[in-house]
């Protein structure tokens, strides 16, 4: 982390730049971690509220993306902007650690887009593979082809049932990090999965944009790398087993 924020009295002021970030055009508020003291590494990031319009704060829209392309993502700039204390979230050094408390929830929602990702997927290959025919008979009666469908269902119920167990153990108020890392890790692994044997199944016709199954693998994408990459989330999962 690059950005900076040095108290001037009772205001702080903030230097740097933040990239691919969610709303980051269209939001009302922003709210922007800042290094406070770099001798603490981890435990010396604070966290600011941030207004649009704010001076020497700006927002620039990122385009040409992969997918998630409804999703307004930006990078934001901070030339010597200026915020009041009272703009401070939470304690001063501890903007991190509140942080990933809140990634948690978010990797359980990522999990279910991912659980949407691939039911779609499993959903439109079923439907094309009842009414495309070849050497006679709809492919969804040739072996090759209902195995993979077998396959996508099941890792598609797996990853529902991991995100349900998750967002239930968050709404019980028990310890969920892990579960939700295991949630996140499997339920974007098997949309990937889903969404390109959807369009193996297609065939030719499922690299195009005549069906939405090559949608459906461009977003996908996103699940293993938002809210912290597959790599993050199998080593929050064997940290948590080690321990």
């Amino acid at each position: 982390m690059r950005t900076t924020a040095v108290r001037k009295g009772d205001r702080w002021v903030l230097n740097g730049a933040k990239t691919f970030i969610t709303q980051g055009t269209v939001c009302g508020t922003c709210v922007v971690l800042a290094v406070t003291d770099p001798g603490k590494k981890q435990r010396g990031i604070t966290a600011f509220v941030v207004e649009p319009g704010t001076k020497g704060f700006s927002q620039r829209p990122i385009h040409q993306k992969l997918g998630m392309r409804s999703s307004d993502t930006a990078e934001l700039s901070f030339e010597d902007v200026e915020v009041p204390d009272d703009h401070r979230l939470g304690e001063v050094g501890q903007g991190f650690i509140d942080t990933l408390k809140i990634l948690d929830r978010g990797r359980i929602t990522i999990g279910a887009l991912a659980v949407g990702l691939g039911r779609g997927a499993l959903e439109e290959a079923t439907a094309y593979a009842r009414v495309r025919e070849a050497f006679g008979k709809p492919i969804a009666e040739h072996q090759a082809v209902a195995f993979m469908l077998a396959d996508v269902a099941t890792e598609v119920s797996a990853a529902r049932l991991l995100v349900q167990r998750a967002a239930t153990l968050c709404d019980g108020g028990s310890p969920f990090g892990k579960e939700a890392a295991m949630a996140k890790l499997f339920a974007s692994e098997a949309a990937m999965r889903a969404t390109s044997k959807a369009i193996q199944i297609h065939g030719g016709y499922g690299y195009t944009r005549d069906f939405p199954v090559e949608r459906y693998f461009r977003d996908a994408k996103l699940c293993e790398i938002g809210e912290g990459t597959s790599e993050i989330q199998r080593l929050v999962i064997s940290r948590e087993i080690l321990r």
